[in-house]
């Protein structure tokens, strides 16, 4: 396969090795670890198309320019992957940036207290930051020093910084009504992490209130909207293993007895985190949804679930990274950035019914 006089881009590897966009740029990147099959197929595709990466060096020589985007992530790399929200963002930033042959540099937003962010010295054109938490906003104040383009997926960055957001807060009160109308009044929501430190633990007043994620609290307003004295649960992340930890502590005693008290309905903040709280429920001998309803956010394809279809807030995960991407290339064009706004979509699914009487 050729590609006469263009440049190969990392998009042109991906179909080639038949891989995502985002899985292509991961090897290049050698930040996190891929299969040693897919990693093959993919160095296999960039030697057919002579394709060698992205080199800061020869671009900037070019064009005064690295040919790098750096994408600041929270937390854990690996586990941002194991998210499959976070793979289909980055397949549609990806994409986007695809037109202009540019690389990706993943960051993340957690430096040590003695070290400067990773992205102050980072040889990156433009910064694409997921989130915006306190630490993020250190990342963003370094960005804005070195004068490079950002946008801001789902974060308040203030009124001058182009961001991607989402309905959270709408979404989330969507899909909480959708389980009041049903007749439930014991709802209780196991939540994405409040802060940095990611704590398994209750939600109370105090952390609340210290809470520094954006999304995570935007989604808890919505719940509290249909259910203002609703319980729940923080997660350590958006993970399977998290809800069922989280759905065993609302659900049973520590010795595997069913909580008197036990809510009728979890509205988790993800879908993987509902993916757990329904394998917690039927370890327990509750059945979804005639015992216990489930409901989730994201409308990824599920794994785990059997034949049951989850019931969520479907959101537009490729175009939210897309859309980002989209800006990125404008700024670097010297166009000014804009900023975005997506909405979610319920669909119903067979994990939410009535409460059993």
């Amino acid at each position: 396969m050729g590609t006469g006089t263009r440049r190969a881009t990392i998009a042109d590897v991906a179909r080639e090795a038949g891989v995502s966009t985002s899985t292509a740029s991961v090897v290049f990147s050698g930040k996190v670890n891929v299969a040693d099959a897919t990693r093959k197929k993919v160095v296999a595709a960039a030697a057919a198309l002579g394709y060698t990466g992205p080199d800061p060096r020869a671009a900037s020589l070019r064009t005064g320019r690295s040919g790098i985007v750096g994408v600041v992530l929270g937390g854990d790399l690996r586990h941002a992957f194991l998210d499959p929200v976070t793979t289909v963002m980055m397949d549609g930033l990806t994409d986007a940036l695809a037109s202009i042959s540019t690389g990706i540099l993943l960051l993340r937003d957690d430096p040590r207290d003695d070290e400067p962010p990773a992205i102050a010295d980072a040889p990156v054109d433009a910064v694409v930051l997921i989130g915006c938490s306190t630490r993020a906003r250190e990342v963003l104040e370094v960005v804005r020093q070195r004068g490079l383009p950002v946008v801001v997926i789902e974060g308040d960055a203030g009124d001058d910084v182009p961001q991607v957001t989402l309905d959270n807060r709408e979404a989330s009160a969507t899909i909480a009504r959708h389980v009041r109308e049903l007749g439930h009044r014991r709802a209780a929501t196991i939540t994405l992490a409040l802060d940095p430190v990611r704590e398994r633990a209750p939600l109370t007043a105090e952390r609340e209130a210290a809470a520094t994620v954006s999304i995570t609290l935007d989604r808890l307003a919505g719940f509290r909207e249909a259910f203002p004295d609703g319980t729940g649960i923080t997660a350590a992340g958006s993970l399977v293993d998290e809800g069922y930890l989280a759905a065993r502590t609302l659900l049973a005693e520590t010795d595997g007895t069913l909580r008197a008290d036990r809510p009728t309905a979890i509205v988790a903040q993800s879908d993987l985190l509902a993916v757990g709280a329904i394998r917690a429920a039927e370890e327990l001998g509750l059945r979804v949804p005639d015992d216990l309803t489930v409901v989730g956010f994201d409308g990824i394809a599920a794994d785990g679930l059997g034949s049951l279809e989850l019931t969520t807030m479907a959101q537009p995960a490729l175009q939210k990274g897309r859309a980002a991407g989209e800006q990125v290339v404008r700024m670097l064009e010297g166009e000014p950035g804009e900023s975005v706004h997506f909405a979610c979509e319920f669909r119903a699914g067979e994990t939410a019914a009535p409460p059993a009487h």
